[in-house]
Formats: structure tokens, C-alpha cells, sequence
């Protein structure tokens, strides 16, 4: 697939990139041939393999799920200016 001058100006204004007008030729040569691997890619037989996830064939240890601290909410907003039902009040920011 090669790709045109306009092509390349039109990706390069969606990705919001300002290009001078000589880099477009190297951006047209070098995407044209990042598409030329991609169709090689594609001819490839791959019905046989098995797709992964993962190259290693491990489990993730997973631990228990237990409390390992007190609630501590009380304490932690004495200090705290307002509260209210346990929640943090905190000024209007936003109209």
C-alpha cells in the first residue's frame, strides 16, 4: 500500500502534528514501508498456532482477602474542618 502526500497530511492533522513540507516524503516513504511489512504479515499462515496471552503457562498467586487494618475514619477526620455522615466536605469549586 503506498500512501500519497495527502495522506500523510491528512494523518498528520487527526494526530493534531504540524509537518514541514520536506518531512512529508520521509513519512511517505518510511509509513509506506511499515504498511509493505504488514501485508507481508498478513500472508502468513496462522491457523495452526494456538493463540496466548502469556509466552509462561503460570497461575498468579492470589492471597487471601483479609482486613489488615482497623477503620480508622473517625480519628483521621477530627481534624478535618467539616464532615458530614462520615464524608469529607469540601468547598464548591465548580458552578
Amino acid at each position: 500500500m503506498s500512501l500519497k502526500r495527502t495522506d500523510i497530511e491528512n494523518i498528520a492533522w487527526l494526530a493534531r502534528l504540524s509537518l514541514k513540507q520536506d518531512e512529508i516524503s520521509v513519512y511517505e516513504d518510511e509509513l509506506g514501508k511499515i504498511f509493505e511489512l504488514v501485508e507481508q504479515m498478513k500472508t502468513v499462515n496462522t491457523d495452526s498456532i494456538t493463540a496466548i496471552a502469556h509466552p509462561l503457562d503460570i497461575g498468579a498467586r492470589l492471597r487471601e482477602d483479609n482486613v489488615t487494618e482497623t477503620d480508622n475514619r473517625e480519628e483521621n477526620q477530627d481534624c478535618a474542618p467539616e464532615t458530614e455522615a462520615g464524608f469529607y466536605l469540601v468547598p464548591k469549586v465548580i458552578d
